[in-house]
């Protein structure tokens, strides 16, 4: 690669040729403030929007101010980021989006997170000289997960840019011109009119408040101070390598002891782990595949347990729905389980029983709400709440996380093996799946860890000996891929007999409800959170699911064996097409 010479504010400067001025700027921690620009190192095509200008710099020799996000550095090129002409072009900048912006920071759910409000503060902004009309109508839009607010949108397209580039689903789009552009899906319907599947990216690099989620925390409150009600909470892997990150922890921390003190002390009479129903997934999942393999019928088996998935699947492939596992996702798993075999066993009766997850998906919440997921007139799982929600609710009531004493989860559904813990990272239930199957079929499994299918990278492939047979795997994440391995089954040429699918990039360490971040989806963040969710599973005695005391007793006690009757009553689900206004 060949490299060209700069200076940046007089700063020498050898950079790769193609390195943009804000790469470059970035590489000597030269501050240059964004508001449109992502760093998608998931999309190699990424075309730069460069339309909020806040970045703008001068350049020696040019007339006009140039965006460094999309300006590519050049030899000899000298570029000055701090000059009065920059600092003035900006902060005039800054004050029009401010003066069409609703002043609600205190009451939005972006407050001290948002970037339109940090680069304002940063550049001293205390007076908006340019007052008038607002462009757009200051009301809420909302469906089951996420929340759209016009008036928010400063118009940057990056949702835009990740729902079309990266998830392949289009949902989101300009509309109108001028002073009546605003963000939505086509012909503005509600969002659950749309083929949105609400993975909530969307969410995560919206800079302002203008897309956010929903929340069930005042209902949870509700619950939990109702004498009436065994309320039960359970906690995805994701969210215990995330939360930490709220409180001032290093990416990637897991904070698993603190945050089940932490629940306690909020009031959940029972503490479990989502880990569990991670592991009973594999049980059924792994089964399933075996069954497949050997009937050489119905193939490829692809994972069912990402809804933003399932919502895709349902909407843009709906012929192919015979393809994915019928079990249910492990928190719904979890909660059928526990309103039956849990109910039974504490002598509860399964109406007073409330099911909490702590998800770091939005598409989790749209979930919890399908009719396919209840069981003996019971819903599954009763209110979904994001590893955010879950922080809001510590620092709500004051919880000193530092100082808290590192609790366990409860058992008999708190008990998992590593194999659950890497459901949270991409290409990990293929992984979890493949250790079973090898186990169940083999009667060993010397080698647990199958590198080929881990990594943030969208599309990983393996070829897999079980048994003395070799099958070839696929892991993708990211919808974008998912489309391209359903064009592939459609057109005849897919090669694979197991497919993972996740739609979030790098799995649901990256989910729509995990913490906000200024960089949004660098490779920093997944990988600290990835490498996190790997030492767990590191430190477990047990790493293959069927080697769960407790999984072996629950099949003993209750669900007999994976496959059985009872287990396809609690544990499977069905998939059906999803009608959308929007073709």
């Amino acid at each position: 690669m060949s490299t060209v010479h700069i200076k940046i504010n007089d700063i020498p400067l050898e950079v790769e040729e193609g390195t943009s001025i804000l790469q470059a700027a970035r590489s000597i921690n030269i501050y240059i403030p964004t508001l449109c620009y992502l760093s998608l190192h998931i999309v190699h095509e990424h075309k730069i929007n460069a339309s909020c200008r806040v970045c703008v710099v001068e350049i020696k020799g040019r007339r006009n101010l140039a965006p460094s996000c999309s300006t590519k550095c050049t030899e000899g090129m000298e570029i000055y980021t701090n000059t009065q002409r920059v600092i003035r072009a900006r902060r005039t900048v800054i004050e029009l989006l401010l003066s069409d912006h609703p002043a609600e920071c205190a009451t939005c759910e972006k407050n001290l997170k948002c970037q339109l409000q940090k680069i304002a503060a940063k550049m001293n902004i205390r007076e908006i000289p340019y007052m008038g009309e607002y462009s757009k109508p200051n009301e809420y839009i909302k469906s089951e997960a996420l929340k759209r607010d016009k008036a928010k949108c400063i118009l940057c397209g990056n949702c835009v840019e990740v729902c079309s580039k990266v998830q392949d689903c289009n949902v989101l789009t300009f509309s109108h011109r001028g002073f009546k552009t605003f963000v939505g899906p086509a012909f503005d319907v509600n969002l659950d009119e749309s083929k949105c599947v609400a993975c909530g990216q969307c969410v995560n690099v919206c800079p302002t408040g203008a897309l956010s989620q929903t929340s069930a925390i005042n209902e949870v409150w509700e619950v939990l101070h109702n004498p009436s009600k065994h309320v039960v909470v359970q906690v995805a892997p994701a969210v215990r390598v995330a939360l930490g990150e709220e409180f001032g922890y290093g990416l990637g921390t897991a904070i698993t002891g603190k945050m089940v003190t932490a629940l306690r002390i909020l009031g959940f009479q029972k503490v479990f782990d989502t880990n569990f129903g991670a592991d009973l997934t594999i049980m059924e999942e792994s089964n399933e595949l075996i069954n497949r393999l050997k009937e050489g019928k119905n193939l490829p088996l692809i994972t069912s347990c990402c809804p933003g998935w399932i919502s895709f699947i349902e909407s843009e492939y709906p012929s192919f729905l015979s393809l994915p596992s019928t079990c249910k996702s492990p928190h719904e798993m979890f909660g059928a389980i526990a309103k039956s075999y849990y109910a039974k066993s504490a002598s509860l009766d399964p109406k007073d029983i409330v099911v909490v997850s702590i998800m770091p998906c939005l598409a989790k919440k749209k979930e919890a709400k399908r009719e396919q997921l209840q069981n003996d007139g019971y819903q599954n799982v009763d209110y979904v709440l994001t590893t955010r929600d879950l922080a809001n609710m510590i620092k709500e009531i004051g919880i000193d996380i530092d100082a808290l004493e590192n609790g366990t989860f409860d058992n008999p559904l708190g008990e998992s093996t590593g194999a659950a813990d890497i459901f949270g990272v991409s290409g990990g239930v293929l992984e979890a799946a493949l250790r079973n199957a090898i186990l169940t079929l083999e009667g060993k499994c010397k080698d647990v860890d199958f590198m080929a299918v881990r990594g943030y990278e969208g599309f990983k492939e393996a070829s897999v000996k079980i048994n003395g047979k070799e099958i070839k795997v696929a892991a993708v994440n990211g919808l974008k891929n998912a489309r391209k391995i359903m064009e592939m089954i459609k057109n005849g040429t897919c090669p694979y007999q197991a497919i993972e699918v996740m739609a979030c990039p790098g799995g649901c360490i990256n989910g729509g409800g995990q913490p906000f971040h200024q960089r949004k989806m660098s490779n920093t963040i997944i990988g600290k959170r990835m490498e996190g969710l790997y030492m767990q599973d590191m430190s477990k005695k047990a790493r293959i699911s069927s080697l769960n005391p407790y999984i072996q007793k629950l099949y003993k006690e209750f669900l007999i064996k994976p496959g059985s009757e009872v287990a396809h009553k609690y544990l499977h689900t069905y998939f059906k097409k999803r009608e959308t206004v929007i073709k």
